[in-house]
């Protein structure tokens, strides 16, 4: 599938500075892109850069101004990475305690093809509350890249900064878009009323 638009939420973690591949990723293949961030992940990027790159403003809060409003095409994939612990679990209890989290809560159950790639280390990754969030976004339809058929696997505690040079951002966009063609797909298939 060549073409749409792909929103991106990025969390606070490593990763989260290089961001700027996956949107140029998705460019090439000529989607257009949109960032949010988490509050924790301004720390991380460097918004007006990506503003530039995307042409569209990184948004970390409900509304800059009263003017502004909805000014985004329609999403047709969503990837969150990369994603931290703690918004994967908040993002499978459906809290939305930030506008990152709002636009996710909302888009997986608009049903838009969405794509987690955690950046967690292997201690946080054993907690029985990430593997059941984890467990429940992808009973929901939610594609999470983690686990050996993935090879992307958690990383030593300690060994965040090694790990984050090999973050899968072009799987991750790949995987966007074979969902987004899968959806598209379905739905020109079902019956028009």
């Amino acid at each position: 599938m060549t073409g749409g638009h792909l929103r991106i939420v990025v969390c606070g973690a490593g990763p989260a500075t290089d961001v700027a591949q996956l949107v140029t990723a998705a460019q090439e293949r000529s989607w257009t892109t949109a960032v949010t961030a988490t509050p924790s992940a301004l720390d991380f990027i460097e918004p007006e850069a990506l503003e530039t790159l995307t042409g569209h403003p990184v948004r970390s809060t409900y509304r800059s101004s009263p003017s502004t409003g909805r000014c985004l095409p329609a999403t047709d994939a969503l990837i969150i990475a990369p994603a931290t612990y703690n918004s994967i679990n908040k993002a499978a209890l459906g809290l939305a305690d930030n506008y990152a989290l709002t636009s996710v809560a909302e888009l997986i159950g608009r049903r838009v093809p969405t794509v987690i790639v955690p950046f967690v280390n292997a201690a946080l990754a054993a907690r029985a509350p990430f593997r059941h969030a984890v467990a429940s976004l992808r009973d929901e339809g939610v594609r999470v890249l983690l686990g050996a058929e993935d090879q992307w696997e958690p990383h030593p505690p300690g060994s965040g900064n090694e790990r984050q040079r090999a973050f899968p951002w072009l799987v991750a966009f790949t995987t966007a878009v074979r969902l987004a063609a899968e959806s598209r797909s379905a739905a020109a298939s079902q019956p028009r009323s």
